[in-house]
């Protein structure tokens, strides 16, 4: 069953991700999901036999506001924004997942996304059908207990994005934005743009530029086109302030 599964994943992937080697299909590769790996073996194992390992190309929509979830996701080096869209089409995070929860969680039969949700780091993760991950929570144990606790930390970071919107500065939002994404990669380079963030942070992109262009000078981010690389956490926390606190 797994070599079957291997081909399948393997013939859609693109060329370009290939390069990159994607986690295993296994137990072990699950557990690169962190909610996946806070379960006992024995639930895991009955869990596993409903995933099926993706790849999650970037700006690949999972679906969109107003949609039935069909799937859940639960990222294993992907990393997935979340976001409101206003009637004239524009957008704003409010908040972001990787390998640390899952997206698409529907506890209710025909419940609908409040939100879209968009991969913005392109990797792979585990999807499962929502009927089935409903049916495992109200089986209780720990899987029920890791989803709670994982839309409980939800509700924390959007309660964040909020507080920041209305009290921090461009500079302190743009600081957590990146630094909630570096909690989520496997290394301190991010493949971003300016626009990209300007966008989620609902922000003039020259602004982005000014905020972005003052951290490299103070040594705390290099910026070439596309990628953003980190080279003092500690500083960016600092500047962030209350606007962020880790994931």
């Amino acid at each position: 069953m797994y070599a079957a599964n291997q081909t399948s994943v393997s013939a859609s992937i693109p060329r370009a991700m290939q390069q990159t080697a994607a986690p295993a299909i296994s137990l072990t590769g699950a557990q690169q999901n962190e909610l996946l790996r806070g379960l006992s073996r024995e639930e895991l194992i009955d869990l596993f036999a409903h995933l099926d390992l993706v790849p999650l190309e970037a700006g690949k929509r999972l679906f969109d506001a107003g949609e039935a979830m069909e799937y859940a996701y639960f990222p294993t080096n992907a990393i997935i924004s979340l976001q409101y869209v206003t009637e004239d089409g524009g957008a704003a995070e409010v908040a972001v997942v990787g390998r640390e929860g899952v997206v698409g969680v529907s506890m209710y039969e025909g419940e609908r996304a409040n939100c879209c949700a968009v991969v913005q780091t392109a990797g792979y993760g585990y999807r499962i059908k929502s009927a089935v991950l409903r049916q495992a929570f109200f089986g209780g144990g720990a899987l029920a207990q890791q989803l709670m606790r994982h839309t409980s930390a939800l509700f924390a970071q959007l309660a964040q994005t909020v507080a920041g919107v209305r009290h921090g500065s461009i500079e302190q939002r743009l600081c957590r934005w990146l630094l909630e994404r570096l909690d989520r990669s496997l290394s301190n380079e991010l493949k971003v743009t300016q626009e990209m963030i300007a966008n989620m942070l609902g922000v003039r992109r020259e602004s982005i530029t000014c905020c972005a262009g003052k951290l490299q000078e103070e040594g705390l981010i290099v910026y070439r086109r596309g990628t953003v690389t980190v080279v003092d956490r500690q500083g960016m926390e600092r500047r962030a302030g209350g606007c962020y606190s880790p994931a």
